[in-house]
């Protein structure tokens, strides 16, 4: 199985890439960054790309699943700025993909509390509603996972310094409370393998909220 990886550099990214590595039925991973990561395997292809909106220069063709794990937070950010780089950016890419890989699974890294109608109160939930839906047009085998809380595992790091400063301090609890809330709490080795979970057999809904996938990355 061929994957091609967005976001190899976030927290979730790189738990991904930590599994996709590990897995024995994944022969290449095709990694986009903005900026290397350092990260050398047998099986990896990183290409630093600066423009994350235009894929013409770049072979996409004969890949079996995208796991697509790019994300900002909206704090701070104006409407315009936020669907640029939520809705544009991710549709950039799957574009791309779908003309040459039709068939493929892309998986999309939602949110918790996201708004499939696009009609909701809150704007972030509508614009990730938004992605979600064009996704899983795009594509047969489209996915939105929606994780809520995230334990890092295997040395991941958040980027967004606000989360990184809560793991920080907040960090030793979590495993303790994923035992006790289940339903809200992930981790980032559960994410990957609940991804090549799905690349392989699917499952028996396009929406994965946090308890689905905590039992995706079990089975």
């Amino acid at each position: 199985m061929r994957v091609i990886l967005f976001g190899a550099s976030g927290m979730v990214g790189q738990g991904v890439l930590r599994e996709c590595l590990l897995d024995a039925e994944v022969t290449q991973v095709l990694s986009i960054v903005r900026a290397a990561t350092g990260v050398t395997h047998g099986k990896l292809r990183e290409i630093v790309l600066r423009d994350l909106f235009d894929y013409s220069s770049l072979d996409l063709s004969g890949l079996d699943a995208c796991f697509f794990c790019l994300g900002v937070s909206s704090a701070g950010m104006s409407g315009a700025d936020y669907t640029h780089l939520t809705y544009d950016l991710t549709l950039a890419a799957a574009e791309a993909l779908a003309r040459v890989n039709p068939g493929m699974v892309f998986v999309y890294v939602s949110g918790a509390g996201t708004d499939s109608s696009e009609q909701g109160k809150v704007f972030w939930a509508r614009v990730k509603g938004r992605t979600e839906n064009a996704v899983m047009r795009l594509f047969p085998g489209g996915y939105a996972f929606r994780p809520a809380a995230i334990q890092p595992m295997h040395g991941a790091v958040s980027k967004t310094k606000a989360y990184k400063i809560t793991y920080d301090l907040l960090g030793w609890s979590l495993p303790l409370l994923r035992k006790m809330l289940p339903q809200y709490i992930s981790s980032t080795e559960e994410m990957g393998r609940a991804m090549l979970r799905v690349a392989k057999r699917g499952w028996d809904s396009r929406i994965l909220e946090n308890r689905d996938i905590v039992r995706a990355g079990r089975e």
